[in-house]
Order: structure tokens, then C-alpha cells, then sequence
């Protein structure tokens, strides 16, 4: 899962959801044993508190009774953590009677605390005791009348109820931990296996953007089967786009064509009765320019138009070889060699037109200005954080070359820098246009030859 990604904030959303929801299961599931443990102590300590009273019940008048048959030995044991005290509330003096287990001091009275008691007459609350013992006491009031009012207390060690729900505790926080480990591995599989039509869609589109298919296919859930309908309605309704506006171009091309030959054949023909008629010349001059406007212009439309719906993807090598010996062959005569390194196994994503267009015109420029020789490579780039993929083709001479300023200035459309060779002065500009349409570009430098270097940047598939 990658940062920014659907799948990280399903899981991290569902992940903060499934933390808040264990915690609060694991305090609630806590504070319900620790009741439960803590009603069942109570219920243990309330036998020995009903026996006591009982036997306060039945002593003699104005006797301070002394429980014997509690039949636990711990109420013997000095400071052992389970106490017992009888406290006569009513008379000039309290009179306190504890167990054996609380040689010194006694035990807090509840009856004094704020807390109110229950109808029965029966408190239960945690105190201190000696030994600053935490202890969990009931406390019973009984009223005999004329024979007195007493408190009775029982009180034990809490120690035993903390160490029963730290054992429950640390068992609750395992069960939750382990839970909680299956429930993300179970929530990692469902967003990647309900993302995956996603991923199917990605490949498709991926598909189409390399000439493979043309148009979305599959099937896919139904939230996002309309998004492919859609995407293959704005396919379709690019390609009708494209192919209106290479008609309208073309139609006006053609309807242009006409009034510009009758110019030019209007001023030749004046130029042939009057020879030194410089508007015939000048009209011929402008319509040269129109006719050649025209042509780069809907040529222009048609390359605008195979880049947008790139529907093929060609080999590199093959072309790159079958050009260079091409124009080897044609510029034999002045001893110009066309040298092409190991070609590695690159594919083109667009028309092979284009490419032997963008090819001719760069090997051929080389030729032209090349004294002996004309260097031709082809390397894959390095990619680029998951955007498409490119390689370059580097054409190098061993002409003169040309300075920054002419670098920039070769580049302009119809600039030629040396009328005496051959040529309309558009072929940079050409390739230059026809790597950008692709989304690639062309840059001029000094090459190790001594002459041009032109690097194309292309995308590959």
C-alpha cells in the first residue's frame, strides 16, 4: 500500500475504528468482571457477616459477643488480611470487639462515611486497614432494641480481587491482541481483493494508452462499471474529436490549395509579359509562402491526430538500421559512412511513419553537414516514478556544427542557416513538433564528433 492510495486510508480508517472498538470492548469486558469478582467476594464476606450477626442476635444482654464458629482460621492469624469487628454504637463509650487476626487498632467504621446504605442496612466499600492494607469491608447495622445497636464488620484482603483481575486483564489484552492481528490480515485481503477490479481497469487503460486495445473491456462490479462506460464514451468521443478536426483542416488545406496555384501561375504568367514587374514577383513570393503554410500546417493536423490515438507500437531497431543504410546508400558519393551502434531491444509506442519521419529528417541533416562520418544510437531512460516510459535516439556528425544561438535558432520552423544546401528548412521543426505531440522533445548540442548532436526523447512500450 502506497502513501496517497485508496487501499492505506481504508485500512488505516478501518484500523483507528478497530483500535477504538477492542479498547473500548476490553474497559467494558474489565469493569464487568471486575463487578462480577468483586459481587462474588462480597457474597463470601456476607456469610461471615450474617454469622456474626447472628450470633450477636443471640448473646446476652448487655454482653459483647465474641463470634466462634466463623470456621476459618485466617480470622486467627495476626495481620492475615481477614478481619472481623463488632462496635456498640449506642451507650456513653463505643465498645469495639475485633478478631484475633487484628491485634492492634480497628477497622474504619462505614456507618460514619457519607456513603448511605442500602435498605438492608448494608454497606460495602474499600478501606485502608493496618498495615495499610486495601480492604474490602461490608458492614451491617443491627438494632436489638433495649439491647443495643451494633456494627458489624467483615473485611478482607482486596489484594485477592486485584490479583483476579490483573490475570483476567493480561488474558482479555492477549485475546484482543490476537484478534486484532486476524482482523488486519482479514482487512488487508478485502481491500485489496475489493480494489482489485481497480487494478484490472489501471491495466486496461494502460492497454489502450499503448496501442493494445481500443476501448476498455471486462467486467467489473457494478460501482465502477459506469466509470469504464464512461472512459470508453470519452475514448470514442476523442477519437470523433480528432477526426472532425483532421477533416475541417483538411477540407480548408484543399479548398486553399486552388486560389493559391491560380496566384502563383496568375504572377508567373505576369512575370513572363513583364519581367520586371516586381508585384507579379512579390505575389508569387507570398503565395510560395501560403502554399508551403498550407502544407506544413495540415501536416501538422495528421501528425496531432496518429499521436492522439497512438494505436501501434513498432520496433526501433529494424527502422533505425533500414534508414541508416538508406541514406548511407545516398550520400555514398561525398564518402559519408552512417555508423549505428548495438541497437538494444526498444519499442516505439506510435505510427512507424513518424518515427522513419523524425529518423530520415535527423540522419539526414547529419549527412548533409557530416564531413566523414554520422554516429547513430539508441538507449532506453530510466524511469520516472510510475509515469510512461521513454528512450532516446542520439544522431552525432562531424560537421562544423552550430553555436548556441544557432542551435536555437535551427530549431525555428522554415529558418535554414545555409541556403546552399538542399532542403525547405523544416526539418527540425518538424521532428521537433513531432516529439512534442508524443510527449517527447528534441535538444541540440555539441557532439564529441566535433559537429551536431541531436537527442529525440521518445516514449517506448
Amino acid at each position: 500500500m502506497r502513501a496517497r492510495s485508496i487501499a492505506l486510508r481504508l485500512f488505516l480508517s478501518a484500523t483507528v475504528v478497530m483500535v477504538v472498538v477492542l479498547v473500548l470492548t476490553g474497559i467494558t469486558l474489565s469493569s464487568l468482571y471486575r463487578a462480577a469478582v468483586e459481587r462474588a467476594f462480597d457474597q463470601r464476606l456476607d456469610v461471615y457477616l450474617k454469622t456474626i450477626v447472628a450470633d450477636v442476635a443471640n448473646a446476652p444482654a448487655g454482653v459483647m459477643p465474641e463470634p466462634t464458629t466463623l470456621g476459618d482460621p485466617l480470622f486467627n492469624f495476626p495481620i492475615s488480611g481477614w478481619y472481623w469487628q463488632i462496635t456498640r454504637l449506642d451507650g456513653a463509650a463505643q465498645q469495639v470487639k475485633t478478631s484475633r487476626s487484628l491485634p492492634e487498632g480497628k477497622l474504619p467504621l462505614l456507618v460514619e462515611s457519607e456513603g448511605k446504605p442500602e435498605l438492608s442496612g448494608l454497606r460495602e466499600a474499600y478501606a485502608l486497614g493496618p498495615s495499610n492494607q486495601n480492604l474490602r469491608v461490608v458492614e451491617r447495622i443491627v438494632d436489638l432494641g433495649d439491647d443495643g445497636r451494633y456494627a458489624v464488620a467483615v473485611a478482607a484482603d482486596a489484594g485477592e480481587i486485584e490479583d483476579e483481575v490483573e490475570g483476567f486483564n493480561r488474558s482479555l489484552a492477549v485475546t484482543l491482541a490476537v484478534l486484532g492481528g486476524a482482523f488486519l490480515l482479514t482487512l488487508a485481503f478485502q481491500v485489496l481483493f475489493g480494489l482489485r477490479p481497480l487494478k484490472r481497469m489501471l491495466a486496461a487503460l494502460s492497454a489502450v494508452r499503448a496501442g493494445k486495445a481500443d476501448r476498455i473491456e471486462g467486467d467489473y462490479p457494478i460501482e465502477i462499471a459506469p466509470l469504464a462506460a464512461e472512459v470508453n464514451a470519452l475514448i470514442e468521443t476523442n477519437r470523433e474529436i480528432v477526426e472532425r478536426a483532421r477533416t475541417h483542416v483538411g477540407n480548408l488545406a484543399h479548398a486553399l490549395k486552388t486560389p493559391i496555384s491560380v496566384l502563383q501561375n496568375e504572377s508567373a504568367r505576369a512575370a513572363a509579359l513583364a519581367p520586371g514587374d516586381g508585384l507579379a514577383a512579390k505575389v508569387g513570393e507570398q503565395a510560395e509562402i501560403m502554399k508551403g503554410q498550407v502544407a506544413h500546417h495540415l501536416e501538422r493536423a495528421r501528425m496531432a491526430a496518429r499521436a492522439s490515438v497512438v494505436t501501434s507500437v513498432e520496433e526501433v531497431g529494424p527502422i533505425v538500421e533500414k534508414l541508416a543504410g538508406t541514406l548511407a546508400k545516398v550520400y555514398r558519393g561525398r564518402g559519408i559512412e552512417v555508423e549505428t551502434a548495438p541497437l538494444p531491444a526498444l519499442r516505439f509506442r506510435g505510427e512507424r511513419q513518424d518515427l522513419e519521419e523524425i529518423l530520415g529528417n535527423l540522419i539526414d541533416n547529419g549527412c548533409k553537414w557530416a564531413e566523414h562520418r554520422v554516429a547513430v544510437s539508441v538507449a532506453a531512460l530510466p524511469g520516472s516514478g510510475g509515469q510512461r516510459d521513454f528512450f532516446e535516439i542520439v544522431i552525432e556528425d562531424d560537421g562544423p556544427g552550430l553555436t548556441e544561438a544557432q542551435q536555437s535558432e535551427a530549431l525555428q520552423r522554415g529558418r535554414r542557416l545555409d541556403e546552399t544546401k538542399p532542403g525547405s528548412g523544416l526539418g527540425l521543426s518538424i521532428v521537433t513538433e513531432l516529439a512534442a505531440l508524443y510527449g517527447g522533445g528534441l535538444t541540440l548540442e555539441r557532439a564529441t564528433l566535433g559537429g551536431l548532436r541531436c537527442r529525440v526523447r521518445l516514449p517506448s512500450a
